[in-house]
């Protein structure tokens, strides 16, 4: 069993494909944190693994495989996934293999043995006696979804600010990294990224206006009046937005309307962001908590949830991946968890495949 990790963020190669945030830098192996705290001790099982090629065997649908691969990313350790239905003489536990050790066995053991070869920074992993006798999580099941989505979309807003700004200090010049391409390929990258943000968005709203806020308001009526007015008063701005990335990608990426354009889309994006972040703030503290007084037991919790997870089927069916990426790899196990227990197998499976590859 695992209990939360205090995780640090790990800086991907690629701008949309990796499933950490990319708020820490890693330079010259040494792991820098956005405050500038350094993690040498991260950066040390980084670098243990440069002579052992780690091999993760296993099916793409498991579930187990799927958390060892996020454990592997919490330490900082890049892994190669090999697709085996059954890698272990016929089991289909999860291999791992490092270098020349191999090891198998039960989810906690394999994440046991993490542990021990990449000991910073810490899974806390518990057995589950431990768990057992742990006092019981009381914040209610659709909250901590809630939550983590909130924190995914934050990032994602937070990462489009900076890519504009970077467009813009440029002023219309390629990126530096071959593989973003041409200006305009790298704003047609850029116009993905954001119609894949503004699908969630939409999503996670429709899910609290249909089934969240009709919870509350039967408890007190009006007390999401102000949430329900602002999801309305963004969508104008995130119109804009899609309308002016669609406008840059049809211009002279040298001419002076180009660089004014950017201006223009930088500062709508930041409004963007200080809105949404005010609202999820303002969401998380003052409105979500309610939904513990209204003392929903165990099996209404997960009712809930579930139909806040079929309204947002869409993003979940083919944006998976997407929504993990905004999240700490201990934060996308915590709602890995939340969603395993409310698909069935055949839908939770489908959308493991969606991590793997």
């Amino acid at each position: 069993m695992i209990k939360k990790w205090n995780c640090f963020r790990k800086k991907s190669k690629k701008s949309t494909a990796e499933i950490v945030p990319h708020d820490v830098i890693l330079n010259n192996g040494i792991t820098t944190t956005t405050t500038g705290t350094t993690a040498c001790t991260a950066a040390a099982a980084v670098v243990s693994t440069k002579s052992s090629t780690v091999r993760l065997y296993g099916s793409p649908t498991s579930v187990p495989a799927a958390y060892i691969r996020f454990a592997l990313l919490h330490k900082g350790v890049s892994v190669r996934f090999v697709p085996s239905d059954t890698p272990n003489f016929g089991s289909d536990a999860p291999v791992l293999q490092i270098g020349s050790e191999t090891v198998s066995g039960s989810l906690e053991t394999v994440l046991r043995y993490i542990d021990a070869r990449f000991p910073h920074p810490p899974l806390g992993v518990r057995s589950c006696d431990e768990e057992d006798e742990e006092e019981e999580e009381t914040t209610p099941l659709v909250v901590r979804a809630i939550a983590l989505q909130h924190k995914s979309m934050t990032w994602h807003v937070e990462r489009l600010v900076r890519w504009v700004e970077d467009l813009a200090t440029r002023g219309g010049k390629g990126s530096v990294d071959p593989t973003v391409g041409s200006p305009r390929m790298e704003m047609k990258k850029l116009a993905r990224s954001y119609s894949e943000l503004l699908e969630v968005l939409l999503e996670h709203a429709q899910m609290e206006e249909r089934v969240v806020f009709p919870i509350l308001e039967k408890a007190d009526r009006g007390i999401c009046k102000a949430a329900n007015e602002e999801h309305a008063r963004d969508l104008p701005i995130m119109n804009g937005i899609k309308e002016g990335i669609k406008s840059i990608g049809v211009m002279d990426s040298g001419s002076p309307d180009y660089q004014e354009a950017l201006s223009n889309l930088s500062t709508r994006l930041k409004s963007l962001q200080e809105n949404s972040k005010q609202h999820f703030m303002e969401e998380d503290k003052d409105l979500l908590p309610f939904m513990e007084a209204v003392e929903l037991n165990k099996e209404q919790q997960k009712r809930v949830l579930e139909q806040c997870l079929d309204v947002m089927q869409g993003t979940h069916s083919h944006l998976f991946n997407f929504l993990l990426e905004g999240l700490l790899p201990c934060e996308a196990m915590q709602y890995l968890d939340l969603f395993i227990s409310c698909n069935d197998r055949e839908q939770t499976a489908s959308t493991l495949k969606l991590i793997i590859d």
